[in-house]
């Protein structure tokens, strides 16, 4: 299988809107031609985010393209699809997010031994300052690597 062990799809703005405290690594329950478009890599993070409701926790708005082999009965992009995780996880999720700021966001989908899963992370909103001072650090960082690499080169 060529996308085994590989990631599916990231959620590239969650860690720089939220600081993320703990993640699960959950099952995902999907149709037949929604594990087929997953495996195709057609899958899209942007919005989405995950709740808990009635002792299970559900994933909205994540984006997962209809097959292009599909026929009429192909799945609708856009549904709440359901996260398998084990009880005592999931009430500790429900904890945490009933507390104020926290929120469940999806962070990433791969396939590990042929079937799909998600990490889905507990995280904390961030504030503008927050996002700003991130930036500023990155950028640091990026400038003391690209100077050190000089004078490797420099040197040689």
């Amino acid at each position: 299988m060529a996308t085994e062990g590989r990631d599916i799809a990231q959620n590239r703005k969650a860690r720089h809107d939220f600081h993320i405290e703990e993640t699960f690594e959950c099952g995902i329950v999907l149709t037949g031609t929604e594990i087929k478009s997953v495996r195709n890599r057609r899958v899209n993070f942007k919005d989405s985010f995950a709740r808990v409701k009635n002792g299970e926790v559900w994933i909205h708005n994540m984006h997962i393209s209809p097959y292009e082999q599909g026929n009429r009965f192909n799945h609708d992009p856009v549904r709440a699809r359901k996260l398998l995780l084990h009880k005592k996880e999931i009430n500790k999720l429900a904890g945490m997010t009933k507390e104020k700021g926290y929120t469940l966001v999806p962070l990433k989908m791969y396939i590990k031994n042929g079937v799909a899963k998600v990490l889905i992370g507990i995280g904390k909103g961030k504030k503008k300052y927050d996002k700003r001072e991130d930036l500023k650090q990155k950028a640091m960082k990026r400038e003391v690597e690209r100077e050190f690499k000089d004078r490797q080169i420099g040197r040689s």
